[in-house]
């Protein structure tokens, strides 16, 4: 008999499953409780009810964990990065980030990515499947007790692209911000995507306050297509409409993330481009040294992120630098797993 994912179920669908299995419904928020307060993955000790119950959710119920199979701590500024193996042998990255004002985490929202930017190594091995709402929640789950802590902040930036696997995020989100569970505003959640534009208008309707971090990365088409294959569906114009129709529905303001790169988009030219294409809007410019991939040839200069905010703060744009973190484990997603992918081919692992 297949069991249901019980972690994936909202606390609605948990009393719909209770009651069709001839329970009581008050049971599924004890039950829920114990998963998403207490942190309880074993039926057998949830002791507010009984045995007989604990035996009909155990035959009827999986508790989906995942499985710490490397764990690189930063000597630097105490990040965390985790390799996590999934259930059925696959893996996906988590990067637990120390702040002044608490710890954020930046999760993985699939196995892989379809999306194939240029710059980045979550494609390069390829993509498997999605993550089930359980399978990214208890990233925050499974990080949040081995380091004894509570995240403030959430980010949906790690391998995989959030609004490709839109309804399991969404599931996710839910989950997160439950009353009667975690209980996270989504106001301390920052969802990233390369642009999903159909899917950006969805999440315009939602209103969830949730901050919206676009990937946009160049201000021309003609380079944003040939390091982001999604501008040749997705163009900057279509993009930049989709985010102002975001803005105004939510009054939240956008992130634009753009990773500076010698030679690709961090001229004075791309400056003014970039300035021409934002301003006016209610947004904010967020820029990062791309990160080393083996199999690339992309870099940024020391100074050349510094020096182009300085360009775009000339051009009246409000820009960044974003702070690197774990510079030291190689924090950026993407290459534990394609290592991981890449030995788990050769040593007949879950990866095809």
């Amino acid at each position: 008999m297949n069991r249901t994912d019980i972690l994936s179920l909202s606390l609605k669908e948990l009393e719909e499953k209770l009651v069709a299995l001839g329970e009581k419904k008050f049971r599924a928020k004890q039950i829920f409780q114990w998963l998403h307060v207490k942190r309880v993955f074993d039926f057998d000790k949830m002791t507010d009810i009984s045995v007989q119950l604990r035996h009909v959710l155990s035959e009827n119920f999986c508790i989906n964990r995942l499985f710490v199979h490397k764990r690189l701590e930063s000597n630097i500024d105490n990040t965390v990065k985790y390799l996590y193996r999934l259930s059925d042998g696959n893996y996906v990255e988590t990067v637990l980030m120390e702040y002044n004002y608490g710890y954020s985490i930046c999760v993985s929202t699939q196995v892989g990515c379809k999306m194939g930017c240029r710059f980045c190594a979550s494609a390069i091995a390829g993509y498997v499947r999605n993550l089930e709402p359980s399978e990214i929640l208890m990233q925050i789950y499974e990080a949040e007790a081995d380091r004894g802590i509570r995240v403030s902040g959430v980010v949906l930036m790690g391998i995989g692209e959030p609004l490709d696997n839109y309804d399991n995020v969404l599931k996710f989100l839910g989950l997160l911000s439950a009353k009667e569970g975690n209980n996270l505003s989504l106001r301390h959640v920052s969802l990233s995507t390369c642009g999903i534009v159909p899917r950006i208008y969805d999440l315009a309707e939602l209103h969830l306050g949730l901050t919206l971090s676009v990937s946009l990365h160049c201000a021309d088409n003609d380079k944003r297509s040939e390091i982001m294959p999604v501008n040749r569906t997705y163009n900057i114009d279509r993009l930049l409409e989709a985010c102002r129709c975001y803005i105004e529905k939510t009054g939240r303001r956008v992130t634009f993330e753009y990773a500076v790169i010698d030679n690709v988009n961090s001229s004075e030219a791309d400056a003014d481009k970039l300035a021409a294409l934002l301003r006016g809007m209610n947004c904010h410019v967020n820029l990062i040294p791309v990160n080393k991939v083996k199999e690339r040839n992309y870099r940024t200069a020391r100074s050349g992120v510094a020096e182009f905010a300085k360009r775009l703060g000339r051009r009246g744009i409000n820009a960044t630098v974003r702070r690197t973190l774990g510079s030291d484990i190689e924090a950026a997603c993407g290459q534990l797993r394609r290592d991981a992918a890449q030995h788990g081919k050769t040593e007949g692992g879950a990866e095809k």
